[in-house]
């Protein structure tokens, strides 16, 4: 700590730039949306895309994998608010949050990454997977097994096989579905399809 000669303390070093840090943030999520990997990225890139110095982010991440890990954990939205009053309700709320980010490019290069980088860098995915896929998983779980607790689902239900019913289902839709816009009510009719063998 340094003393002006006013007397004030000034704290040491620059202080973190929230504005550089969005800039470095949209930059790398802009250069993955345009089809970059993983691989190719760059510390030199993302600086020249988010007109900051290579130090600037070095201050911030101590390698590229912190800077994608938290880059892409921006893009999960947080977790829809789960009302309690039914099972299927809030299935749907969760698988709907799922239809709206498939509609991103962004969100979109998010899946593709961990589909198709996830054994080169098992480090990021798995920190990314803590970090953004977790709290949905087990979110889906807690209103699985309450389901099961109260009587509106098989007492008998695998509920990891319920997760997998669920999430795969809506992951085929957004991944390798039709093209165009998935339908609205898509969440809605996932979850009432899988309920008829959940169901007691």
């Amino acid at each position: 700590m340094t003393i002006q000669e006013s007397g004030t303390a000034r704290p040491a070093g620059r202080p973190r730039s929230e504005k550089a840090e969005k800039a470095i943030i949209e930059a790398t999520l802009d250069l993955i949306g345009e089809g970059m990997g993983v691989s190719e990225l760059s510390i030199e890139a993302i600086a020249s895309r988010a007109g900051v110095g290579k130090t600037t982010i070095y201050r911030r991440w101590s390698n590229k994998e912190d800077l994608v890990v938290d880059a892409l954990s921006t893009l999960k939205a947080p977790l829809p608010p789960l009302t309690g009053t039914s099972v299927r309700d809030d299935l749907i709320s969760l698988l709907d949050a799922m239809r709206r980010e498939a509609g991103h490019t962004r969100s979109r290069c998010v899946m593709n990454i961990a589909m198709s980088e996830a054994d080169r860098y098992p480090r990021l995915m798995e920190r990314f997977v803590k970090r953004a896929i977790e709290p949905r998983r087990e979110a889906m779980r807690a209103v699985i097994e309450r389901g099961i607790a109260s009587g509106e689902l098989r007492a008998d239900l695998d509920v990891d096989m319920g997760m997998a019913l669920l999430s795969g289902v809506m992951l085929w839709h957004t991944k390798w579905g039709p093209a165009g816009d998935l339908p609205p009510d898509l969440a809605e009719r996932v979850v009432d399809a899988a309920l008829a063998g959940m169901a007691p």
